[in-house]
């Protein structure tokens, strides 16, 4: 004997079948992504908390021999320099206490990935102390099996939500 819907229910079951339907086709969530995703997007972070390390360290020769030659960085003015702009300003003198990246989001696209997230920075300039945050956006590509940043994109924040 079959059970007849209220009709209410009539109409809302096919309302529920097209969102599970919807929610299945977007695929596996995160944490279920493939070995090799998982292990592309623990290299990415890796790469991440190195150049944020060398950043912290003043380490120019670090960033010259890692940072893509055709890298560029836009600023938060739009002003866009290279990686050669960037070891010089380091080796001018620019000093971070702090450089460290939080609230970080890869997403992989085959041999390109694009992070998002959050940079702390902190410390001196003109003698005057600093704490900025930045939202970010990086973009990596796969090069002779590594994966390198090739452009970086920095907005400061004036409050975090």
């Amino acid at each position: 004997m079959h059970a007849e819907l209220p009709s209410r229910s009539r109409r809302l079951l096919p309302l529920l079948l097209a969102a599970a339907a919807l929610a299945l086709s977007q695929g596996a969530p995160a944490n279920d992504m493939p070995p090799s995703q998982a292990e592309d997007v623990r290299r990415i972070l890796q790469a991440e908390r190195e150049i944020c390390s060398a950043y912290e360290r003043d380490d120019a020769d670090w960033l010259e021999k890692h940072l893509d030659p055709t890298f560029t960085l836009t600023g938060s003015t739009g002003k866009v320099t290279t990686r050669a702009d960037e070891v010089a300003d380091l080796r001018g003198g620019t000093k971070y206490d702090v450089f460290r990246n939080r609230d970080s989001k890869v997403r992989v696209y085959g041999d390109a990935a694009v992070v998002t997230g959050i940079t702390r920075v902190e410390g001196k300039s003109e003698g005057k102390p600093y704490a900025l945050d930045f939202q970010f956006t990086d973009t990596y590509i796969r090069k002779d099996g590594r994966w390198v940043i090739v452009a970086s994109h920095a907005s400061r924040l004036t409050s975090l939500h």
